[in-house]
């Protein structure tokens, strides 16, 4: 994988020569290509870093190819579409994409969520050696968790939210470093209870008494911590 090239996918060939245009100057290598068909052969063959994908096409819909892409891997999509109705953003990030910006755009945000998206995506290869927290095995590269001998499964979110804790142990994050380094697109808002609903979520399938965590603690007023066991426990 080369990790500044972007697949651009968008049968509006102004738009595809406008970023581009910008995207080479940013420093990325592009390819663009105009249809769902085109997309999936260049994608396998070219396995690039990101996806920006439109969700008109003139083969299939874009959801589709986004469908495929997520089913084979978990490289960033950027769904780039005119459509602005809330249903539309569900359905775009129910089908996998990790962000979704709407027609007409400003570059320089979706520059910024295309480093956003990037960033994230590093963390699994930056970060890859297995890390041992008691009775918790954590395979960054694969997204891979495992308690006492039993598989985990974890969403994406949660899982980039168990491992920014993780990485940073016996340290109390606050809502706001969470947010910005787990939802950079900027999807939540400050007195919102998404923090806290995934938190419940990884004490429900880590710990072993949710209503009495030990692992991933409440810092009152500041916010969570994650503890690890001691070596012998």
């Amino acid at each position: 994988m080369n990790r500044n090239h972007i697949l651009l996918v968008d049968d509006d060939p102004d738009i595809c020569t406008i970023l581009k245009d910008n995207l080479e100057i940013d420093g990325y290598r592009v390819t663009s290509v105009f249809t769902g068909k085109d997309a999936l052969k260049t994608f396998h063959a070219d396995s690039p870093a990101l996806v920006i994908l439109d969700l008109s096409l003139p083969d299939t819909d874009g959801l589709q190819v986004c469908r495929f892409i997520r089913n084979c891997s978990q490289v960033p999509i950027i769904i780039l579409t005119a459509r602005d109705r809330i249903s539309d953003k569900v359905v775009g990030l129910e089908c996998g994409a990790d962000d979704y910006l709407v027609k007409p755009f400003d570059y320089l945000e979706l520059a910024a969520r295309i480093r956003a998206c990037l960033r994230r995506a590093g963390l699994a290869s930056t970060h890859s050696t297995i890390i041992r927290s008691g009775d918790v095995t954590i395979d960054p590269g694969k997204r891979h968790i495992v308690k006492s001998g039993r598989e985990i499964d974890l969403t994406r979110r949660e899982f980039d939210l168990l491992m920014l804790l993780v990485q940073n142990p016996d340290r109390a994050l606050t809502r706001k470093e969470i947010r910005n380094a787990v939802w950079p697109e900027g999807r939540i808002y400050d007195d919102s209870r998404v923090i806290d609903v995934h938190i419940q979520h990884l004490r429900h399938k880590l710990e072993e008494d949710s209503t009495k965590p030990e692992l991933i603690v409440t810092v009152a007023g500041v916010g969570y911590m994650y503890c690890p066991p001691c070596p012998d426990a």
